[in-house]
């Protein structure tokens, strides 16, 4: 496969399509990875339910697999929910190109907030099927807004604010981050460490101790 760039007319008829037989109630993103990642959108269908628009940044999925530490991000069939309320039925695919390396991803996003009730229904009327897994997933606009939800999502375990944390607090917060890929946001470093009250020093250090004991285990 191309680059997205070099496959973008293709890639837009395919969403049209996509579109068209899907309506106005499902989001359709297709993402270049190989962008700054502050802007990776290059097409985005009925936007309105999300709220972002081209030129908006990836999610926290996509980081985890850019980092390295989720090998297969392909999650297809997953619910949801935006921050204010909406409650979507996800897949997302991956793209990469000939040498195996990402380049983008597919997402479709359905919102069956109206529907899910009718939905439950059926599952329970019918009893078939496993429900849909709930995925964690930040629809944010910029990666600054991105990185402070993960922030905040590394907090809720530990539960102390950082002038309580001890040195474990800190390694587990870290910890949380690092898995999920927010040290490819930059100046994440510089954000992280106002947040915790400590020295870029530090950090690394901390980080180097949390990637050599991943290493070892």
């Amino acid at each position: 496969m191309r680059l997205i760039s070099e496959e973008l007319s293709f890639w837009r008829d395919l969403l049209s399509m996509l579109e068209a037989q899907y309506g106005s109630n499902c989001e359709i993103v297709l993402h270049d990875l190989t962008k700054d990642y502050n802007h990776t959108i290059v097409d985005i269908r009925n936007g309105h339910i999300t709220g972002r628009k081209i030129g908006d940044c990836g999610n926290n999925l996509g980081l985890e697999v850019l980092s390295g530490n989720t090998k297969n991000g392909n999650r297809y069939n997953y619910v949801t929910r935006t921050d204010t309320g909406k409650i979507l039925r996800s897949s997302t695919q991956f793209l990469r190109d000939d040498d195996g390396k990402i380049i983008g991803s597919l997402c479709i996003n359905m919102d069956i907030t109206e529907s899910l009730a009718f939905e439950k229904f059926l599952h329970n009327y019918n009893g078939t099927g496993d429900p849909a897994v709930e995925v964690r997933e930040f629809f944010t606009t910029d990666v600054k807004s991105l990185l402070e939800c993960l922030i905040q999502e590394a907090q809720l375990p530990i539960d102390k604010t950082p002038e309580h944390m001890d040195r474990a607090d800190k390694l587990k917060f870290l910890g949380y981050l690092d898995s999920k890929g927010a040290f490819l946001i930059t100046k994440s470093s510089e954000r992280v460490c106002e947040y915790l009250g400590i020295s870029r020093y530090t950090l690394y250090n901390y980080l180097d101790l949390l990637r050599s004991k991943q290493e070892q285990d």
